[in-house]
């Protein structure tokens, strides 16, 4: 028997738009974003779960919160499931942190695992802490089936880590806002069953345009 995780993205936010860093700092969702929550509930509402964890996190409680009623679950807080710390980076555009703070800049575009901006996390202490909590998770709800809101860099940690990946690696992953993952374990076997799916998102765009 196997443990499944359905994993999804918050909805958009203010800052996503804007090109902010968020971290563990918080803005609100857009009105798209909203949207893009309503519309992948109605999706996971043809999937049966037996919980419904989120990031403790305002944006993807937020999201959660839209996805509930659909599943008919009630949300369970996980603070595993949180973005990457940024520290004094988080709220600023990369632009601000290259004027404000170029040392630091320079060291996240070498994509150092081990740097962390002051007060934040390093990209091989956040990769360590995304792996402990799927891992944990998979022990503690074997062979059910789980819908995990989270964010997008816990997304891409768990992309690299189940396709063997480096901590530090540059490779562009695919991660919409509030699109469809879904990964698998089944012992110490970890699998990719769907990756970025979003056809549920262009459907509410096309049915918008009518």
């Amino acid at each position: 028997m196997a443990t499944t995780f359905v994993l999804v993205r918050h909805g958009e936010t203010a800052w996503n738009r804007a090109g902010r860093i968020q971290g563990h700092t918080d803005s609100a969702l857009t009105d798209a974003g909203v949207e893009q929550a309503q519309a992948i509930g109605r999706q996971l509402a043809k999937d049966r779960f037996d919980h419904l964890l989120a990031s403790d996190l305002g944006r993807a409680h937020h999201t959660a919160s839209l996805i509930a009623p659909h599943v008919n679950q009630t949300i369970t807080p996980h603070v595993g499931l949180r973005e990457r710390g940024f520290g004094i980076a988080e709220g600023k555009t990369y632009a601000e942190i290259d004027r404000d703070h170029p040392e630091m800049f320079s060291r996240i575009r070498e994509i150092d695992p081990d740097y962390a901006a002051p007060g934040g996390e390093s990209r091989r202490q956040f990769h360590t802490r995304v792996v402990a909590t799927l891992d944990s998770l998979a022990l503690q709800y074997a062979d059910r089936t789980l819908l995990l809101v989270t964010h997008g860099g816990v997304l891409a940690a768990i992309y690299r880590w189940l396709n063997d990946l480096p901590v530090a690696s540059p490779h562009q992953i695919e991660i919409p806002n509030a699109a469809y993952n879904r990964i698998s374990c089944t012992g110490s076997l970890w699998r990719v069953e769907v990756w970025a799916g979003a056809a549920h998102l262009t459907e509410r765009t096309d049915n918008d345009l009518t």
